[in-house]
């Protein structure tokens, strides 16, 4: 897509910071970091949602994840542990509508979480969940 940053750091319009690159995967330093060394992991073929993606493009997205998470701990890097973080979508705050994966080192006192919504401590029956799932089960036929 002409306007997509992303898409244009592909093809070498944008500047990027460059970690990893292989036929399926591009994979840069975030300009807007949680902590130095945050890395964003890309398809180089233009898709907006994760449901969108064909699974082996997918599988080498995490698979290079684990190189990154890996390597990001033998580094300079200040990392005592990784979120992997994918938002999908616009109610999940996703911010460039091409897939991407976060890969963010992290220490304590960062200053960065994950905040559960005040539903989070309430548990559905497993009536309900068991319906939930045949219903997601279905959807995957």
């Amino acid at each position: 897509m002409e306007d997509c940053i992303f898409c244009r750091i592909v093809r070498g319009f944008e500047p990027a910071s460059i970690v990893y690159s292989d036929e399926k995967v591009l994979t840069f330093t975030d300009i807007q970091p949680v902590n130095l060394g945050h890395v964003l992991i890309i398809p180089k073929g233009h898709v907006a949602q994760l449901s969108e993606l064909d699974e082996e493009t997918g599988a080498q997205m995490f698979r290079v994840a684990m190189r990154i998470s890996a390597s990001l701990r033998r580094s300079e890097v200040k990392c005592e542990g990784i979120n992997l973080l994918l938002a999908d979508g616009e109610a999940a705050c996703q911010g460039v509508f091409h897939v991407h994966l976060h890969v963010i080192p992290r220490f304590r006192g960062d200053d960065f979480g994950v905040r559960f919504g005040p539903h989070y401590c309430l548990r559905p029956d497993k009536g309900e969940l068991d319906r939930i799932a045949l219903s997601i089960r279905k959807g995957m036929l």
